[in-house]
């Protein structure tokens, strides 16, 4: 997308790279970042698909929408996001006023980069009388387009608080849409994108699994098929599948969704037995590339250097704050 598009997002450079040679061999890094949290008034923000070793150096550690709000609420100078780009971008869009960085501009979504906004603009001059439901897991230029937006956790609230007679259009990820309609009953047309992580868990490994575990209880994001969803014990977003281990009575748990939330698992229930959901790629669990693009190697660097920086162009921020706006006016 060209950076005249009116949809065009992020102004930073695409081409900076971290210059990890830069780095004196020996530094305590963990030791360099706490400093420069303190010199540098910074926020560091860890999602749950983050590395451990990251996980446990956050100020934060959560789903996008949730650390986006909490570091909004700081006196922060600066907000570091080990994320990935659009979560970044929905900092930004929540504190325009605070600088935003992430260890690597190269940190994209899967689900986000299949939308993009100026073929998004085009898809819904389809359907100009249909209110736009868009998943946070998009770019700033979709959220710019769309009427209101939503989590995993409440989508299904969101949907429902829009009048029947209103026909929706549910964007970017099918999955979750598809999950929504069958919790509403709503008739929506949906943009056809998925993450590459959810895509890869099929029922038919999946029921291997089972048969191999049968006393784990099943748990998925709704960002899985519904083939696998249909099978789960409990749907539930991230942080709902978190908690649902910290509070359910089982020991074993199957759990489908990226990897790096069995961290926090673990620090909730140390004695259960997590086994993640394998890909059908062969692999034993799924990671999400992007996500492990972040290292305390780049998190030291982009507080030290405070780039990659996250600029928003003013007009699409404030299009894309309102549909934000909208869904946390729900409560």
């Amino acid at each position: 997308m060209s950076i005249n598009s009116p949809y065009a997002t992020s102004l930073v450079s695409t081409t900076y790279v971290p210059d990890l040679e830069s780095i004196e061999p020996g530094l305590d890094l963990v030791a360099e970042i706490q400093r420069l949290r303190t010199t540098r008034k910074a926020v560091i923000l860890a999602h749950y698909y983050q590395e451990p070793e990251i996980q446990d150096l956050a100020d934060f550690v959560g789903d996008s929408l949730q650390l986006s709000q909490q570091a909004a609420k700081t006196d922060a100078e600066v907000i570091a996001f080990c994320g990935v780009h659009f979560m970044a971008e929905t900092a930004k869009i929540l504190s325009p006023g605070k600088k935003v960085v992430i260890p690597d501009m190269d940190a994209g979504c899967s689900l986000a980069d299949r939308c993009p906004a100026d073929q998004f603009a085009e898809w819904l001059k389809q359907y100009p009388d249909h209110e736009v439901v868009s998943y946070i897991n998009c770019s700033a230029g979709v959220k710019a387009l769309s009427t209101i937006i939503c989590t995993s956790s409440n989508a299904v609230r969101v949907v429902e608080s829009i009048p029947q007679e209103k026909k929706l259009v549910f964007a970017p990820d099918r999955h979750l849409g598809k999950w929504v309609l069958k919790q509403t009953g709503r008739d929506m047309v949906l943009w056809p994108g998925f993450c590459i992580v959810h895509e890869q868990f099929t029922a038919k490994r999946i029921a291997a699994l089972k048969a191999k575990h049968p006393e784990a209880k099943l748990i998925a994001h709704p960002e899985c098929d519904a083939t696998v969803s249909q099978m789960a014990d409990f749907v539930g977003s991230t942080a709902a599948l978190l908690n649902y281990v910290a509070k359910d009575p089982a020991n074993a748990f199957i759990v489908a969704t990226e990897a790096g939330i069995l961290h926090q698992m673990r620090q909730r229930r140390p004695s259960v037995e997590l086994i993640p959901a394998p890909a059908d790629s062969g692999c034993n669990c799924s990671l999400c590339p992007y996500m492990k693009l972040n290292s305390l190697e780049k998190l030291y660097l982009a507080l030290r250097d405070l780039r990659p920086e996250i600029t928003l162009d003013e007009e699409v921020r404030l299009r894309a704050l309102k549909p934000v706006e909208r869904m946390l006016a729900l409560g």
